[in-house]
């Protein structure tokens, strides 16, 4: 009973912010008590607010309370520091097999709050009061209690190992810097620390800009999972649509046969039947008169035979001959239809293999970093040439069609539905570009390094035919003070040195085109990660300034 009082005499001098006994406590209008220090964090946290509530009974104050240490309570407090009359500790707090136990502690020990470097001990929250209170304990190092605590402790020397041999790449105390790691590279651990803590950021950095780079991935093979499984639905559903008509129109077209096959039939009986008649009749007749010859055969009188003989009626007119070809009459038509059916056959499977070979693979392939150094790019180099029949009026090409330069007056090109007109002075590649592809542009001026799809518009004034300007086009401009680029009509600014020569890099199944200054290092000035869906031409552009030139390098 007596350790239950004393337990509600704890709770009672407690803060409810800290759960500890108070320390300088207050007490605030609404009478509940805090620690000085506690109520002020918490009422600095509030501080941008118009009132102050407390903790436990959220009632408000406007304005912020003056805080005056409550001189009763620190007593009470004390003496209850000084006595001891605190509860016995639950079983929670002492030490378990798995926790560090409180060095000072006897008996059954409590659970380490915190370890000094200082004293090589681990001290449990009551015991580590002194390294609050004391000033030569304040100066003490303190961390979290671990059981590998003594593994910081020199086993030769026991002292503190607080010295880093990089020679050794081990931690060692001072007096094994006086003896065996004497003139080796030395640094304290706690610099060691700070170096390698940076090193290790930078490696999470990387690791994290490898994680978005990742989920981005992971978002963007999702979406085409979507993309995929939309266009197979699409695809059913239109190849079920078009097959049924298919279908529709394979019956109607055999109604059409069986009722024109019938109604020939029909025809063709009426037409056989009446001469089947004919025939009968005509069978009659020849059958009566041949009854009448056979009768005046048998006359034995003489006269009376020559007498009958003329007034026998003459025969008629026999029908024509007939020819008969038995189960051919439709013959033709079970040839022309299996002839459609042979047809229809071959094109069913000359269609389907088509389906089969088009049908949209989805590689996912790594995508790897660009090269680092410039004989690494010169491993991807292309040989490309300019295309004369895209080429704008206003530019002469040159140097094996290499070379682009404003002029003045106007080149007499042939008209050609590729040449660029209007204001771009344009012109693209004859060679079209996939995989990975690398290649530099020397530039004179101002001067538009870009890439294109074929389809790109090329005549009027529109934005449709500006590289850059439009979906269809991505482009560097490059002025004498600086980048920027361009695509689908948005500018993003680009920063990076001023060189008079720009690489490309591209990666057509990644969906990667990048930009760099080349000089004697190559310096990333722009990337673009996107979906490429057609080959790609490179484009120049030059600015309308007489002598401005771009020219495709020779890589050697």
């Amino acid at each position: 009973m007596a350790q239950k009082g004393v337990q509600l005499n704890r709770e009672t001098f407690s803060c409810s912010i800290c759960l500890d006994l108070l320390k300088d406590p207050v007490t605030i209008p609404c009478g509940h008590s805090y620690c000085m220090n506690c109520i002020k964090s918490h009422w600095d946290e509030e501080d941008h607010k118009y009132s102050y509530s407390c903790p436990q009974c959220r009632k408000t104050f406007t304005p912020r309370p003056v805080l005056l240490k409550s001189t009763m309570l620190a007593d009470l407090v004390e003496e209850l520091r000084k006595t001891g009359l605190q509860a016995a500790p639950a079983d929670h707090c002492y030490a378990g097999a798995e926790d560090v136990a409180c060095d000072v502690c006897t008996g059954r020990k409590l659970k380490a709050h915190k370890s000094c470097l200082q004293c090589l001990a681990s001290f449990c929250e009551q015991h580590l009061q002194l390294h609050y209170e004391s000033a030569p304990y304040k100066k003490h190092k303190l961390v979290e209690p671990s059981k590998k605590f003594q593994e910081n402790v020199c086993s030769r020397h026991d002292e503190v190992m607080k010295i880093f041999c990089r020679t050794d790449q081990q931690l060692i105390c001072y007096l094994c810097l006086m003896e065996e790691h004497k003139g080796h590279d030395t640094v304290s651990a706690a610099a060691e620390r700070t170096e390698r803590q940076k090193r290790l950021e930078g490696s999470r950095q990387n690791i994290q800009r490898r994680i978005q780079d990742r989920e981005k991935d992971v978002k963007l093979l999702q979406q085409e999972v979507e993309a995929i499984n939309r266009s197979a639905v699409k695809a059913v559903e239109d190849s079920k649509k078009i097959f049924t008509e298919l279908i529709r129109l394979i019956e109607k077209r055999s109604s059409d046969v069986k009722q024109q096959v019938r109604s020939q039939q029909k025809s063709e009986v009426s037409r056989v039947k009446e001469l089947q008649e004919k025939l009968e009749q005509e069978i009659t007749e020849l059958k009566r008169k041949d009854a009448e010859l056979k009768k005046l055969s048998h006359t034995e009188d003489l006269n009376q035979f020559l007498h009958n003989y003329p007034s026998l009626s003459p025969l008629s007119q026999s029908a024509s001959s007939i020819h008969i070809h038995p189960l051919s009459c439709f013959e033709d038509v079970t040839a022309a239809v299996s002839e459609v059916r042979d047809k229809l056959q071959d094109v069913l499977r000359e269609k389907w293999t088509n389906v089969s070979l088009t049908g949209t693979e989805v590689d996912i392939i790594p995508i790897e970093p660009d090269p680092k150094t410039r004989a690494g790019f010169l491993k991807y180099s292309r040989e490309i040439t300019l295309d004369p029949n895209t080429a704008h009026t206003h530019l002469v090409l040159s140097e094996g069609n290499r070379k682009a330069t404003y002029m003045w007056e106007q080149e007499s090109y042939s008209r050609h539905p590729d040449r660029f007109t209007g204001w771009y002075l344009q012109v693209l590649s004859r060679e079209s570009l996939t995989g990975r592809c690398f290649w530099e542009v020397e530039k004179r001026g101002g001067v538009h390094v870009a890439v294109a799809y074929k389809n790109i518009s090329r005549a009027g004034r529109s934005h449709e035919c500006g590289f850059g300007f439009n979906d269809k086009s991505w482009a560097l401009y490059c002025y004498n003070n600086g980048y920027t680029s361009w695509y689908n009509n948005v500018q993003t600014p680009v920063s990076g040195p001023e060189s008079s020569r720009v690489g490309v890099y591209l990666d057509h199944s990644a969906g990667i085109l990048s930009f760099y200054s080349v000089s004697e290092t190559m310096t990333l000035l722009h990337r673009v990660q996107t979906t490429l869906t057609q080959p790609l031409y490179a484009g120049l552009q030059v600015y309308g300034c007489y002598g401005d030139s771009a020219e495709l390098c020779k890589l050697k």
